[in-house]
């Protein structure tokens, strides 16, 4: 193997704003500490919390060098680590850090490859698909005949929710914004999509479930999405905020709830996998889906790493469908 050098390229946030603000730039390579591992990494996977720490909406310290998951080849490991070796291909989860040539990433958070998925696929299914794993399982506890409603089920996340969703026998109403979009979402496996832009969503999903409404929904969109769920969930349905892709959520009457009994949650899918046995766990579910052929992935464009700022531009104009990754030369 290579002798690891002094320094890598890596791309920085050094003030907030738009995607302007990430620069192509150089910095050491990192310095192990107990119970890391050193990754050098093949691609980093590109997801919208990128952007809010990229904007500030999510803080961090400055500078900062974004990207939350990866994947890449164990290059050195620290002697308090003996679940990996220098060699082994991974995919891991990183507290930031993953839009470098090397990350210094927690040994537990990190995974071998399985046989049949590669570096490209793992990096383009882990942080999105867990995602998507962890809150139909734990935060919505999905059940077969249930009716759920996926906004933008084209995208990242979406695709992925939609896909285990009626792996496990739910009913999936997607919402997409154009045809391609909304053909798209059809194409993973929803039952029913409507498009977002040009018809009355609450209206249809009243339509499409006789009047019952959607048991759960999952809302990357935000503040634009969050009055109409309100509308369209059903009695003791859950309501589930993930992302704010249209701008956060403002403060609302929790008096509003009453009504249908309503429970609104806002999970952080890290804090479904802070043990070892929840990150295999998951993970090896995800992995069996994928290679049962149950949940395929999507990705939407390759990005070299110094075009980072075109693959936020990108995510953040709803130009996307499926994933973003950026290739580590």
């Amino acid at each position: 193997m290579a002798p690891i050098p002094a320094t890598t390229p890596a791309i920085q946030v050094s003030t907030h704003g738009d995607a302007s603000v990430l620069t192509p730039t150089t910095i050491p390579v990192p310095t192990l500490a107990e119970n890391q591992v050193l990754v050098q990494n093949a691609y980093a996977g590109v997801n919208f919390i990128d952007t809010y720490f990229r904007t500030g909406l999510y803080k961090a310290p400055l500078p900062l060098t974004p990207g939350r998951e990866g994947s890449g080849t164990v290059v050195a490991v620290h002697p308090s680590v003996t679940s990996l070796a220098v060699g082994d291909k991974v995919v891991y989860t990183s507290n930031n850090n993953g839009y470098a040539g090397y990350t210094a990433v927690v040994a537990s958070n990190a995974l071998k490859l399985p046989d049949g998925v590669d570096e490209k696929l793992a990096a383009a299914s882990l942080l999105q698909g867990l995602t998507a794993l962890t809150f139909v399982r734990e935060a919505a506890e999905a059940k077969p005949g249930q009716w759920a409603l996926v906004h933008a089920a084209a995208g990242g996340t979406g695709s992925f929710l939609v896909q285990i969703l009626k792996a496990v026998g739910v009913k999936v109403i997607g919402t997409g914004g154009t045809p391609e979009k909304c053909a798209l979402a059809t194409s993973y496996g929803a039952d029913h999509v409507i498009r977002s832009r040009e018809e009355d969503v609450p209206a249809r999903v009243k339509e499409i479930t006789g009047g019952h409404g959607v048991d759960v929904i999952f809302d990357g969109v935000g503040k634009a999405t969050f009055d109409s769920d309100l509308e369209m969930i059903a009695r003791k349905g859950t309501l589930i905020v993930f992302g704010n892709a249209s701008g956060a959520v403002p403060p609302f009457d929790i008096l509003r709830l009453g009504p249908k009994n309503v429970k609104v949650m806002r999970p952080v899918v890290t804090n479904y996998l802070t043990t070892r046995e929840e990150f295999e766990t998951y993970t090896t579910e995800l992995f069996e889906f994928i290679s049962s052929g149950k949940v395929k992935v999507a990705i939407h464009e390759v990005y070299p790493l110094a075009e980072a700022a075109r693959a936020h531009t990108d995510l953040e104009g709803r130009a996307t469908t499926g994933k973003l990754l950026l290739k580590i030369d």
